[in-house]
């Protein structure tokens, strides 16, 4: 399958293993993934702000880029941005573009996900020759859990990792407090979220948070280190990537 991969902003500037590793998975799972050089951000942070008008040309960018009809499927390491392109970028062209960016916009979002719905969903397996001999727990975040609704498909494919010590993480589906602006504009509300989540984190005693965003990771992440916890975040990207002849390397950055 030839696959289109959007690497997403936080992606392009603060977290490019995340997006690295997707393409070295998809490759290695014998795939063909292309990398569109004009593609920009998506324009959800402006949305989600209450910008719609402003990210039009973003979102025509975004329909135009991965629109090429050789793109069979575009992936990106991020529930929330997959989020966007599926059901925000429709109402965008709805109220602010023309029949061309409606059509562009349904034909994109008709063949985007989120990494593990492509692997689940799309490529059928759960098992991808990951090795990964760490204790791990998982978070769901918001958007993947409640926008995409990808269900239990990140523990399918982590269940199916060598070497992993899966532990299920108490409240997991309780939001981690960051939320993009909300964690600025709410900053007390979202710290005492981020500290609750925390204290989950901790308790299960995992060497490893992962989630299948960056952004909450980041958020998660400075809270561990802030309580000095011990437990490091990493994307599920760099888990199903890692193998025994390429292991992922733990640093003590959030990734």
């Amino acid at each position: 399958m030839r696959i289109g991969l959007f690497a997403t902003c936080l992606g392009d500037t603060l977290f490019p293993d995340a997006v690295k590793a997707t393409a070295i998975l998809l490759t290695r799972l014998g795939h063909d993934v292309v990398f569109p050089p004009g593609q920009t951000c998506c324009g959800q942070m402006h949305i989600n702000t209450g910008y719609q008008r402003e990210p039009v040309p973003l979102v025509r960018n975004f329909a135009d880029g991965f629109g090429d009809a050789s793109i069979e499927a575009v992936v990106m390491p991020s529930g929330s941005c997959a989020g966007s392109v599926r059901h925000q970028h429709r109402i965008v062209a709805d109220r602010y573009g023309d029949a061309a960016l409606r059509a562009g916009v349904d034909a994109v979002a008709a063949k985007t996900y989120e990494l593990s719905e492509l692997l689940v969903d799309v490529l059928g397996v759960t098992g991808v020759g990951a090795y990964f001999p760490h204790r791990v727990t998982y978070h769901p975040t918001c958007h993947s859990l409640r926008m995409l609704r990808v269900g239990d498909k990140p523990l399918r494919l982590l269940r199916a990792v060598e070497g992993i010590d899966l532990v299920e993480l108490p409240g997991a589906d309780s939001c981690c407090g960051f939320g993009g602006t909300f964690a600025l504009k709410n900053a007390e509300t979202s710290t005492a979220m981020l500290h609750d989540k925390t204290d989950s984190i901790t308790a299960t005693g995992a060497e490893v948070c992962t989630a299948g965003d960056s952004s909450c990771l980041m958020h998660i992440g400075g809270g561990l280190s802030r309580i000095r916890s011990g437990t490091r975040t990493l994307h599920l990207a760099r888990i199903l990537a890692a193998t025994r002849t390429t292991p992922d390397v733990l640093t003590e950055a959030s990734v």
